[in-house]
């Protein structure tokens, strides 16, 4: 027989009050203005009729806009992880002074404004025609920007999980320094490559300082034709493109955390051992 739960006491009942009201404080702005993007006239409301004439309006304007931000988030995640991922693996194998100095390098580009990254690399690499004028030049800021948010997570996880006695186990089975680190090191940082690669992703999509200072007329992001369509069309054309970058954002990131759902941990003591020279595998 279990025992009972014990009473929730008037403190339960103030703080789930307070969390409540905070929940709905930051989403009904958000609610609002989606439903404006789906009413024929924002200013009457919902009275006015419901609609989906400004939603296909964002999608038959703004569509390179928004492919553009999908391959760029796309493409940065997977720089991120390229680079961020075996930087944090060194930075924690790297003892003493140097290994926080490097980070608090890598750290930097969070501290800086947006705006002043951005024109530090517009003056860096304004003769570069080509590169400057291409999506590469967005995607380097965007790196420049997330990569700390990658490497943070992962850098976390790798000094809290006991990683060099894990690997010392693989060693003694036979496993070489690429086998332990695709089936021991990276396996049990998975917390934070998800919690890296989430912060990734969001950060790209929605990116704005960086991207309105370092893009031209044909490398328009999803963000700065938001800030377009709220400056320069009705209310409705900037709710429904609100509304576009939801359907689009909360999908990718129920995806990512699906995928890492079947990625599971392998103990070291589970590694079979490498073939020794000479033998076949």
């Amino acid at each position: 027989m279990s025992a009972p739960s014990p009473a929730r006491g008037l403190g339960f009942w103030l703080q789930l009050a307070l969390t409540l009201a905070v929940c709905v404080f930051l989403v009904a702005p958000v609610a609002v203005s989606v439903l404006a993007g789906l009413t024929r006239n924002a200013f009457v409301g919902i009275a006015s009729g419901l609609t989906l004439h400004w939603v296909g309006a964002v999608l038959a304007t703004y569509a390179p806009a928004i492919l553009l931000s999908i391959e760029i988030a796309a493409l940065c995640l997977a720089v991120t992880l390229l680079v961020g991922v075996p930087a944090a693996y060194g930075l924690a194998r790297l003892p003493g002074r140097p290994a926080r100095l490097i980070e608090e390098a890598l750290v930097l580009p969070v501290a800086v404004p947006g705006l002043a990254t951005a024109l530090a690399m517009v003056i860096a690499y304004n003769g570069w025609g080509a590169f400057r004028g291409s999506l590469w030049f967005i995607l380097a800021g965007h790196v420049l920007f997330t990569l700390p948010f990658m490497l943070r997570p992962v850098l976390a996880v790798m000094a809290s999980a006991d990683l060099r006695r894990l690997e010392e186990g693989a060693a003694s089975l036979g496993a070489g320094f690429l086998r332990r680190f695709l089936d021991v090191v990276l396996p049990n940082c998975r917390p934070g490559i998800l919690a890296g690669a989430l912060a990734v992703v969001t950060l790209s999509m929605g990116e704005f300082n960086l991207t309105w200072l370092l893009h031209t007329p044909l490398t328009k992001t999803l963000p700065v034709g938001l800030a377009d369509a709220y400056a320069s069309l009705r209310l409705e054309v900037g709710s429904a493109y609100t509304l576009v970058f939801f359907v689009l954002i909360v999908p990718s990131l129920v995806g990512l955390q699906l995928a890492a759902r079947g990625w599971r941990p392998r103990p070291a003591s589970h590694l079979p051992p490498s073939p020794l020279p000479g033998e076949s595998p």
